[in-house]
């Protein structure tokens, strides 16, 4: 896993396919807005049921998770104050968790699968997000 940084905050964070080893493995930190886990296991594994419990909670950003299903993107990461950081590809297996900073993507292969998760609720584009590029 690669994280993608800002002094301390963490902006992005890049798992490679590979990245994804056996068992119960999670790539996010408790305090973070969004969860994100991978699992490894082999026929006859048993996760035992359960409910999510009702629990107050209060968001400042909206974080949100890409899952690379087909195709290649390449990413544009931006710090805090709108300034590009770098840009690297993104293949498919491969997920990305956008925790901070600003964001852009580039489509790579004609038929390119993307899975994308965010946290809620949503409050619509304009109190959102702000444009940081003129596409």
């Amino acid at each position: 896993m690669r994280e993608i940084k800002e002094k301390d905050i963490v902006l992005a964070r890049h798992i490679k396919e590979e990245d994804c080893i056996e068992g119960l493995n999670f790539f996010s930190q408790d305090e973070e807005f969004i969860q994100v886990g991978t699992w490894g296991y082999n026929k006859g594994k048993k996760l035992l049921a359960h409910i999510h419990n009702e629990v107050e909670r209060k968001v400042y950003w909206t974080q949100e998770v890409l899952f690379i299903k087909k195709g290649s993107i390449k990413v544009r990461v931006y710090n805090t104050n709108a300034q590009f950081l770098e840009e690297f590809i993104a293949q498919a297996g491969d997920i990305l968790i956008m925790l901070r900073g600003g964001h852009g993507y580039d489509i790579l292969e004609d038929g390119t699968k993307v899975v994308e998760i965010k946290n809620g609720p949503y409050v619509g584009a304009d109190l959102d997000r702000r444009r940081i590029e003129s596409e």
